[in-house]
């Protein structure tokens, strides 16, 4: 506590790590405690919009004595953070928004959507998480930042910030893309900071393998809260969105896509358990169990060997965010499983995904089976898209939020059973 309370107090005084002057960002201002001229944008919760989104409830489709209702009006909504204390939910986008969702009330619907330190000039701000002390963290295409007590200074467009990692230093400045820089974040259970790097092609050149294993790229690296002692974790992935820790045992979840351009039907996406550092999960040779024919004659990293999958899931589905269920309100069957989004395929024959997932794991900690938990964002006799899932998290009453960047909505999966008839 007292080391957490010093932190504060030094971010509070900004002297944290400098950063370089950013063209059209405010960040020297505000890690001296200046003011800005930065002003709110508010999403309206009502009207026309949230009424057509209320309208795709009735395609969706739950189990018995679940529930499903519009959570909040959120555009581009991408991974989610819930605040320890239930204040607020922070939600990314591949944009330049970071959206903070309020729900005052705790009627579960959100009663405000705003920016969030509308004073910074965030770049694909895709993934915030949060540590146990409340700092929140935003890992964006090639930056880290950090935000103190965030759950309490939401609603002021100045707050504290600090630098994890200085603009430039995520990834090399020339890998900068727009393809596969959706980063996520998690603080593992060592208390260090995970980050993923989703490498930016469809099968990297040869001739970049060895500096992507250097640098993490296509892997997921690790760090000290502060930025130092980074390392890669996870190696041999190609796009992960999705990570989580196994509160259990501590082992590393996370989803993966696949090569696009192989065939309807292959390769499989991902869902993978790491049970400890430097693990290689195949790519750029194998996606799942099938082999990527560009690399076929390459040698294989000497004495390594390839962790297969624990899920192969339908190939192309675009299997994204993901999370433990540590609730107590949905049935047993649920409780200590994961929940996975499927966003969707963009270049199958015939679309597939759009749908939440439910994995069980056994008492050794392996995955038991999956089943769809929730779908109908497919309208599957048009092919067309109502809506896409991109991420889950869960509040503190144990229901799910499902964010949504193609309807620009979040959503919330409740389990309430009818009373029994007596």
């Amino acid at each position: 506590m007292m080391k957490t309370r010093k932190l504060i107090a030094s971010l509070m005084l900004g002297t944290i790590c400098a950063t370089p002057v950013l063209a059209q960002d405010n960040m020297d201002k505000l890690s001296n405690m200046q003011r800005t001229d930065a002003t709110f944008t508010n999403i309206d919760q009502e009207g026309e919009r949230a009424e057509s989104l209320k309208a795709i409830l009735e395609h969706i489709n739950v189990p018995d004595g679940f529930e499903v209702s519009l959570y909040a009006v959120v555009p581009d909504a991408r991974s989610m953070a819930v605040a320890p204390q239930g204040t607020v939910t922070f939600v990314g986008t591949r944009k330049d928004k970071v959206w903070s969702v309020v729900d005052r009330d705790r009627d579960r619907v959100a009663d405000e959507v705003f920016d969030f330190a509308p004073s910074i000039t965030f770049d694909v701000p895709n993934g915030p998480c949060f540590s146990p002390d409340g700092f929140l963290y935003i890992a964006e295409r090639n930056r880290v930042l950090t935000f103190p007590a965030a759950e309490f200074f939401f609603e002021g467009p100045d707050p504290a910030v600090g630098v994890v990692v200085p603009k430039g230093e995520l990834i090399p400045a020339e890998e900068e893309s727009f393809n596969h820089t959706a980063r996520v974040c998690r603080i593992g259970p060592d208390g260090k900071l995970y980050v993923s790097l989703g490498q930016p092609h469809n099968v990297q050149p040869k001739d970049k393998v060895e500096m992507y294993d250097k640098t993490g790229i296509g892997g997921i690296i690790r760090m000290n809260t502060d930025g130092t002692g980074r390392e890669v974790y996870t190696r041999g992935i190609r796009n992960s969105v999705g990570h989580d820790f196994n509160p259990a045992n501590g082992d590393l979840w996370f989803t993966d896509n696949q090569v696009d351009g192989m065939g309807d039907d292959i390769p499989p996406g991902e869902l993978n358990r790491q049970t400890e550092a430097g693990q290689h999960f195949g790519f750029p040779w194998t996606n799942g169990r099938v082999e990527i024919p560009d690399y076929k004659n390459v040698p294989r990293p000497e004495g390594v060997s390839f962790t297969e999958p624990q899920v192969e899931m339908q190939a192309h589905a675009a299997d994204l965010g993901m999370r433990f269920y540590e609730g107590s309100s949905f049935p047993e069957k649920y409780q200590g499983g994961i929940f996975s989004a499927q966003h969707g395929s963009w270049n199958r024959t015939t679309p597939i995904g759009a749908r939440v997932m439910f994995t069980a794991l056994d008492e050794e900690g392996n995955a038991a089976g999956t089943e769809v938990f929730a779908d109908g964002w497919l309208n599957e006799e048009t092919g067309e898209y109502r809506g896409r899932p991109m991420d889950i998290a869960f509040l503190k009453d144990g229901s799910m939020l499902v964010s949504d960047d193609f309807a620009g909505a979040i959503w919330r999966i409740a389990y309430n059973p009818a009373p029994a008839s007596e």
